[in-house]
């Protein structure tokens, strides 16, 4: 169970999550769908996806039946990935959709993202508004009079979704560059769009990890220690670009020419770059991206005068704030990347498009790219907590010994320094405190990373 369910807040960073048949059963998930459905209006339009992990297929049928019964229009997409759903839903007469999915979270999760009819999820004041329905379990129940509806099927989802990303690209620049593509869906959904897409532009693609399994060969989260097929594969066919998702592919992590797996905070400062530099988009001046990414990411903007907006942990704030604020694109460090001009939430495929755009229009290689940015090392890792209160303690603490610093607090606290800074946040989704340090030596690197971790054992023990 995530630390989200386990208490009075269902919605975690991004959707509800649950281990699926333990948590997330038949009658957990129509009591959820239940709430979901009595907060949209009555006779809504509502369009329903799901990736294919265990479980999703009764799921799914929970999600629709409890839907029908709180008086939703009900249509169904299929196996569709998060952002083709988000994108069918924005540009079509929809009030809102549901994805089952549990995204990157392990195999043995499933989950449910919300989104409204602009194609985001929900702000996080309707989050609590369901959550208030749920627990109080004010369901509404129509009429049976009414209840003559069949879920109806939604057969183009992916296909609307492959032609709205390929009309932003230029394809024929692409095309000329004869580009060789690995890619590794996990077994999941984005096998369904993403090398459709490569193919259309007209790109050579190899495909691993491509079958709709429940039991994948690979943990969905797209991070190096699952990637290590993928990055071989890459260096043994000699491919320009790895790309990876993870399970509903809103993500895309890049693997470069040489087989190392980049963060995508750094690819995302290339892409900006990029639609800045070779696209000319400039206004509004502004990059949205959570706490968790990199200082090089103001560094490397500054130069082109664009501002960078610090927001919490998890794409809906990154989204809620590009809307209201305007940006040039968002991104988070896990890959996540957000480009307004296609939708305003994360999308895999548009991602390696852009990707592949700019390899095609400078003519070099990822690899060159990432090696011309400031080097820095890093450390990445996470601890187990009791609870919440644990986190609060220690967040309390580090800006006690750091407020000669810049702190940044909208999610835990984040420190710059000079040369470095540090993250230290409580997860949105696992009983864990996250801690992310980085700088320019690997000795102050892990100075730092010793001084916050013997803070965290005199606080907690």
């Amino acid at each position: 169970m995530s630390l989200s369910v386990s208490s009075k807040k269902l919605f975690g960073t991004d959707g509800i999550r649950g281990i699926t048949n333990e948590w997330f059963t038949p009658e957990q998930v129509t009591r959820l769908a239940l709430a979901i459905g009595s907060f949209f209006e009555e006779g809504s339009k509502l369009l329903v996806g799901r990736d294919s992990r265990a479980g999703n297929s009764f799921i799914v049928k929970s999600v629709m039946s409890a839907l029908l019964s709180a008086g939703i229009k009900v249509y169904y997409a299929g196996l569709v990935p998060t952002p083709a759903l988000q994108y069918y839903v924005k540009h079509h007469d929809f009030d809102g959709g549901i994805m089952v999915t549990a995204s990157h979270n392990p195999s043995e999760y499933s989950g449910i993202k919300v989104i409204v009819n602009d194609g985001i999820e929900l702000p996080r004041e309707a989050e609590r508004e369901i959550e208030e329905i749920y627990w109080k379990r004010r369901f509404r129940r129509t009429s049976w009079s009414a209840l003559g509806r069949d879920v109806k099927s939604v057969n183009d989802v992916n296909e609307f979704y492959i032609m709205g990303v390929l009309k932003l690209l230029d394809i024929e620049k692409i095309r000329r560059q004869r580009l060789k593509v690995v890619i590794d869906p996990a077994n999941n959904v984005g096998a369904l769009t993403t090398p459709k897409l490569l193919r259309a532009i007209g790109v050579k693609v190899t495909v691993i990890n491509g079958d709709l399994s429940h039991l994948p060969d690979r943990q969905p989260e797209p991070v190096p220690e699952n990637l290590v097929e993928a990055a071989a594969v890459v260096k043994a066919l000699r491919a320009d670009i790895g790309i990876a998702h993870d399970g509903d592919a809103d993500r895309a992590i890049f693997i470069d020419d040489k087989g190392r797996v980049i963060p995508g905070d750094r690819t995302a400062v290339l892409l900006c770059r990029h639609i800045v530099e070779n696209r000319g988009e400039r206004k509004p001046g502004r990059v949205v991206t959570a706490v968790s990414s990199s200082t090089l990411v103001e560094e490397i903007l500054s130069k082109y005068n664009i501002e960078v907006v610090w927001t919490r942990v998890g794409s809906i704030d990154i989204s809620r704030t590009m809307t209201s604020l305007g940006a040039i694109a968002g991104f988070e460090e896990n890959g996540g990347f957000m480009y307004p001009k296609h939708q305003y939430v994360r999308d895999g495929a548009m991602t390696l498009g852009l990707m592949l755009e700019l390899l095609s229009t400078e003519k070099r290689r990822l690899s060159d790219l990432y090696d011309e940015l400031p080097r820095r090392y890093i450390i990445k890792t996470k601890v187990p907590i009791k609870n919440r209160g644990d986190a609060v303690k220690v967040v309390e603490e580090l800006k006690v010994q750091y407020r000669a610093e810049r702190v940044i607090d909208v999610d835990g606290i984040k420190v710059i320094g000079k040369d470095y800074w540090f993250l230290v946040r409580p997860s949105g989704t696992e009983p864990v405190m996250r801690i992310f340090v980085e700088s320019g030596s690997e000795e102050s690197t892990k100075k730092i990373y010793n001084d916050i971790v013997s803070t965290i054992k005199d606080l907690l023990g």
